[in-house]
């Protein structure tokens, strides 16, 4: 499927399909798929962006496998809707075998005497308040 986010360029409108990260450490640009969620250093790229991309005079760049399919149009999303939908109307619908049991409570505690439980109690104490 098609991502959400757009490139990070002004004035584009096309969907991202890479991230570029710089490490100033390295001075080294990374190049590469798009990330799982926007991060907040990092520029979201167009193919056409990502292609363009130029560093700094004695920067790296670091280019990573980027997908090699194009995001789907509205077209083919909508084929692959019918073919999903059409796909679920050929399998057959089977009756199940076996009624699942109906859930139970658990088992009653029974009352004991109660002779070897005791109440502990947890206290706050302030400072200059102690306590012997």
């Amino acid at each position: 499927m098609g991502s959400s986010r757009l490139c990070s360029r002004s004035a584009c409108r096309q969907s991202a399909i890479a991230t570029l990260t710089y490490v100033y450490a390295d001075s080294t640009a990374v190049l590469g798929p798009l990330a799982t969620y926007a991060e907040p250093h990092c520029y979201d790229l167009c193919a056409t962006h990502a292609a363009r991309l130029t560093v700094p005079l004695g920067w790296e760049v670091l280019r990573l496998a980027l997908p090699s399919e194009a995001p789907l149009s509205s077209d083919d999303l909508y084929a692959l809707a019918r073919a999903v939908r059409e796909q679920e109307a050929q399998v057959a619908v089977e009756p199940a075998g076996e009624v699942p049991a109906p859930r139970t409570s658990p088992p009653a505690i029974e009352p004991g005497s109660g002779s070897h439980l005791t109440r502990r109690h947890l206290r706050v104490l302030r400072e200059g308040n102690m306590e012997p």
